[in-house]
């Protein structure tokens, strides 16, 4: 599902990736681990598309994804992948309910199956009771589920999510945690989480490590 060959990143002087060789299988739920500072947001903002890398090749679900700009791009993103942020980033004037549509409706897809598919996303996730209700009107938790059915309405092949967890409660955290092993029983999600959890790293399928901008496991 993702492959990368010889990723490197730069900011200025500070050379944050320094040649990055991974896989990562279908249906596989990964966490990149390591210290702050060693890459490991840099490294998901590539995979993820939202940054582009200095050198090196990177490929999703079957497509070489650095060298697409522009039109491409965007048309990638939005259908391809779903991000979920340690920040939900709802928009707070829409119900829970819009949020979650608004991907599939920017994404120019039938308006009827777009809805379909965010209602059928909210009852798996436990939401369906909370549709109509504003994100200031939902706990943390919610808030945070509502995001992960937003990543999730366009059917991602990868969904990606930086310290997802970061910003909840020790229950809140653990019920966001096993939703993603859900996700992948039931839609055979691939899933790759940068985490300082090492709960969440632990119970993944597999740990890849960082260190000083390489991969020192797998």
């Amino acid at each position: 599902m993702i492959k990368t060959v010889g990723v490197k990143k730069s900011f200025g002087p500070l050379e944050v990736l320094k040649g990055i060789d991974i896989e990562i299988a279908k249906g596989e739920v990964v966490a990149i681990v390591g210290p702050s500072g060693a890459g490991k947001t840099t490294l998901l903002q590539i995979l993820g598309t939202l940054s582009q890398p200095d050198a090196g090749e990177v490929y999703v679900d079957g497509e070489r994804v650095d060298v697409l700009s522009g039109k491409a791009l965007s048309k990638f993103r939005n259908s391809r992948v779903g991000f979920v942020f340690q920040f939900h980033h709802l928009l707070p004037e829409f119900t829970a309910f819009e949020n979650v549509c608004i991907p599939g409706y920017i994404g120019g897809k039938n308006r009827d199956e777009v809805e379909n598919r965010a209602k059928e996303l909210l009852e798996m996730l436990n939401m369906s009771h909370r549709m109509e209700h504003k994100p200031s009107e939902l706990s943390g938790g919610e808030q945070q589920r509502v995001a992960i059915a937003r990543a999730l309405v366009n059917n991602p092949a990868v969904l990606f999510a930086d310290e997802p967890s970061g910003n909840l409660d020790s229950k809140n955290r653990d019920e966001i945690h096993n939703l993603f092993f859900a996700l992948r029983e039931k839609l055979g999600q691939t899933i790759v989480v940068v985490t300082h959890d090492e709960h969440l790293a632990e119970c993944s399928d597999r740990k890849i490590e960082l260190l000083d901008g390489t991969v020192v496991s797998v």
